[in-house]
């Protein structure tokens, strides 16, 4: 099974829309929340969605992993970083992510060469 994170994100995006609908205030609250989580502090923004990637990968989200890559892809992240970030998820969960680190590690590779086309043009 192929996974496109593409497509997951988007549908996922557009499967939220009911909800923002539903529970306005709870929405923009998750939304708030991410931004304060991930803003610069002591640890910038991209060692933070580092983070967040490694807990998708421990926690089996295929949405997380989709949305974390384009962030870290967004952010600069190598995928040198990337890497060594699945290392660890790995040390920690063991088996099951290893397999999970490996769609993360294609996440971020789509997204990053998705990046990578318009300047490819």
């Amino acid at each position: 099974m192929t996974i496109e994170y593409g497509e997951l994100t988007q549908e996922i995006s557009a499967n939220l829309a009911p909800l923002r609908q539903g529970i306005p205030h709870v929405m923009k609250a998750f939304n708030e929340l991410g931004k304060s989580a991930i803003a610069d502090g002591v640890l910038d923004a991209k060692t933070k969605e580092l983070i967040a990637l490694a807990i998708g990968v421990a926690a089996r989200c295929d949405g997380c992993l989709g949305f974390h890559s384009k962030a870290l892809v967004r952010l600069g992240a190598s995928e040198a970083e990337v890497q060594e970030t699945l290392g660890v998820a790995i040390y920690m969960g063991g088996g099951p992510s290893v397999m999970y680190a490996a769609n993360a590690m294609a996440a971020f590779q789509e997204f990053a060469a998705a990046a990578a086309e318009p300047a490819a043009a």
